[in-house]
């Protein structure tokens, strides 16, 4: 599904683009023929791409990882196509230095910040545990729910301003698609970023568009 004339996964690559603190991109899908169509995108983003299990996503995280040789996962979901590339890079430098105190790192437990920009850091020990250890099929299709489920060390970092009972701009209906896609077209330009307190502002000067997927907000 296309906003502002480009794939919303091209949109998530571009804004991923812009992190200083990523080494590499990775997509990781499935090995579904249907999913051939995001290998062929990626290649033309010239962006690697991983593909293993539709279900056990967990499995092919790791398989992935060992694949790449990466040590630390920065994890995004393609939900997400209005992902903070500042926000990543912000919590990437935060914690370069505290990874080895933690099995993971996140903001969606629980959510504080705006649905849409949660990601989760996983070194690779913690992953490579989860991996080893995680049985209930929720824990592998879903990667990070094990991870506090087990007691693994898991860190939270919380937006004080609670912007996730008022902001969803996470992809699951077709009202979310239908704001994304406004707020692409109010604010993309080729080539040049807009930021999390752009979407702020341009949702206060247009305060109808919050409303096309507020039945959707914790508590409606």
């Amino acid at each position: 599904m296309e906003a502002a004339g480009k794939p919303l996964l091209g949109h998530l690559l571009e804004r991923l683009s812009y992190c200083r603190r990523l080494e590499k991109t990775i997509v990781a899908t499935t090995t579904n023929e249907r999913d051939d169509v995001i290998e062929e995108l990626c290649d033309s983003f010239g962006v690697a791409v991983y593909r293993g299990s539709e279900n056990d996503v967990l499995d092919r995280y790791y398989q992935a990882a060992k694949a790449f040789g990466i040590t630390c996962i920065v994890r995004v979901t393609s939900d997400t196509p209005l992902i903070d590339p500042d926000l990543v890079d912000e919590k990437l430098s935060y914690f370069a230095d505290r990874l080895g105190q933690y099995d993971l790192i996140t903001n969606r437990h629980p959510l504080t910040y705006a649905d849409g920009l949660d990601f989760d850091l996983i070194p690779f020990d913690g992953l490579d545990t989860a991996w080893k250890t995680a049985r209930e099929s929720h824990q592998r299709e879903h990667v990070v729910p094990f991870f506090w489920e087990s007691g693994m060390r898991v860190y939270n970092f919380e937006d004080p301003r609670k912007l996730f009972y008022t902001h969803r701009w996470t992809l699951d209906y077709i009202e979310d698609y239908e704001l994304i896609k406004a707020i692409y077209s109010g604010l993309y330009k080729n080539g040049q970023r807009f930021t999390t307190n752009d979407i702020l502002k341009f949702l206060t000067e247009n305060p109808t568009l919050s409303q096309i997927n507020a039945k959707y907000l914790p508590g409606q």
